[in-house]
């Protein structure tokens, strides 16, 4: 069997256990079961089949209606996933839902304006539970909308559906007194199609980087995306943070008359074996008593902080949907609502998704810091998966460069514009040749760089498929993969100018 045979053979079996067929339903909805106790029905909604190409990571809008309740009401609980065909819930490192939101085309969104977005999952999943008392009013003849992103990591297609079971009160002959409250979307990067930064090693204060407080200038000259003012009073009643891996936590902050009052810190719940890199974590919400009065003219403030010690963390966010009653008295003034740990409990524990860690021996990958050098190179092609040269399947040399000189990698798995197959060259520690999985391998090397997804579709390409390494690298070997499609490993070597 040839090498591009056994490379080929061993990439597909990282997908085998997952092969599936085409799903031809539509949108489906499950009859309601009742919640005990409650005139609640949870109602079961799925958006799909979505065809999610192989290696795909591109933001796509639903089209056609999006499933909801037939009558008017209340929600007052929501819970996300995604289903392959056979029921079953994709592995993370498979396929990875990156977001879904949830959008209300008939409502006003309350920070940003335009349509409002009311829910949103990531590959935390985390549930929205409202306290008891208090819903969001649904009309039957609203609008909705997904704006979703599903992350493909590997060279397989697949068809998945976006599954949410809604917690619902009907409205007709329900005659117990509920609050109405309204979602309100917090974001460091509010605004932005994309709302991403990038959080690198060894940057912060003790191994913490907290943005957008720690960035250079992360505004620019524009307001400061982070902030909202309350144009009324009220109370908060819910919130619930969203980070991705190696963040710590979410801050959110009230400033009155000069005066800031830490008000809640969703925490991330890692029960990842590596510690916070990967997504098996669950994030903190508030629990049923915290309740937050605010006035008119209170700034709500967002931080978000992310493990900088080990790792650097690209493409990162920080997020936190809260829900609000206006004009609605009771809850704690800011001064005194600490932002205790107290406040917190998590909606889930550790998801079966999110058993397969890597960090393994892996037989197929060479350590490319044992290998010989090869000959001075000034191009590196990316195509069907593989750096060609440098790739460490089945490598027996590794492609050098000159210091002070770089090496241009194009991708070739995408057209000059439009769609196709994005990839990165992050740097990590060497000998970066352990196995596949969520926890592994991460932007941990000493001396780190990064391309951007390579690609000119608008969010998340960088707007171009070539990048140069950079010339003031050392000599030494850089071992790099593939934040898209994390399988894709590669090293090259700086030797001294002659």
């Amino acid at each position: 069997m040839s090498n591009d045979s056994l490379v080929m053979a061993r990439r597909l079996t990282l997908v085998l256990a997952v092969l599936i067929a085409v799903c031809s339903a539509a949108v489906v909805v499950i009859a309601p079961k009742a919640q005990a106790g409650t005139a609640a029905q949870v109602l079961h909604y799925e958006y799909g089949p979505i065809h999610i190409d192989a290696g795909q990571n591109t933001i796509q809008f639903s089209s056609g209606q999006v499933a909801k309740p037939a009558v008017d009401g209340w929600i007052v609980g929501i819970k996300p996933n995604i289903l392959l065909p056979d029921n079953t819930t994709p592995r993370v490192d498979v396929i990875h839902l990156h977001h879904a939101v949830w959008v209300n085309l008939s409502r006003t969104d309350s920070t940003r304006g335009g349509p409002q977005r009311f829910f949103a999952a990531g590959e935390e999943k985390t549930a929205l539970a409202l306290p008891k008392g208090y819903g969001y009013p649904y009309v039957a003849s609203d609008s909705w909308l997904l704006n979703f992103m599903i992350h493909d990591l590997v060279n397989q297609s697949f068809d998945v559906r976006i599954t949410y079971d809604l917690t619902f009160i009907p409205k007709a002959g329900y005659t117990k007194p509920i609050t109405d409250v309204t979602p309100v979307w917090m974001d460091v990067q509010n605004g932005d199609l994309y709302p991403v930064f990038n959080v690198y090693r060894g940057r912060g204060t003790n191994g913490q980087f907290t943005y957008p407080d720690q960035a250079a200038n992360p505004y620019g000259s524009s307001a400061p995306k982070n902030q909202f003012t309350m144009p009324t009073g009220g109370t908060f009643v819910w919130a619930g943070g969203h980070l991705h891996p190696g963040g710590l936590w979410d801050d959110l902050y009230v400033d009155r008359g000069g005066q800031s009052a830490h008000v809640f810190r969703s925490t991330a719940k890692y029960f990842e074996k590596a510690g916070p890199v990967s997504w098996d974590v669950s994030l903190g919400v508030t629990k049923p008593t915290w309740k937050l009065q605010v006035q008119t003219g209170d700034v709500l403030r967002l931080t978000t902080t992310y493990d900088s010690s080990q790792h650097s963390w690209y493409e990162a966010m920080g997020i936190m949907v809260l829900w609000f009653a206006p004009n609605h008295s009771g809850g704690t003034d800011p001064s005194t609502l600490a932002a205790a740990k107290n406040q917190v409990h998590y909606t889930h524990g550790h998801l079966a998704e999110n058993d397969n860690h890597g960090g393994l021996a892996d037989p197929d990958l060479r350590d490319p810091s044992t290998l010989p050098s090869g000959p001075n190179i000034t191009n590196i092609a990316i195509s069907n998966y593989e750096y060609s040269p440098g790739d460490l399947d089945l490598a027996t040399q590794v492609p050098t460069v000159q210091q002070g000189h770089s090496i241009r990698f194009t991708n070739a798995d995408a057209p000059s514009s439009g769609y196709g197959t994005w990839h990165s060259i992050t740097a990590c520690a060497l000998p970066c040749n352990l196995t596949t999985g969520i926890a592994y391998p991460t932007a941990n090397a000493l001396i780190g760089f990064d391309s951007g997804q390579l690609g000119n579709y608008g969010a998340p390409t960088a707007g171009h498929l070539t990048w140069d390494t950079p010339t003031d690298l050392p000599p030494g070997t850089y071992a790099f993969w593939c934040r898209v499609h994390p399988f894709m490993r590669g090293a090259f070597r700086v030797v001294p100018a002659t």
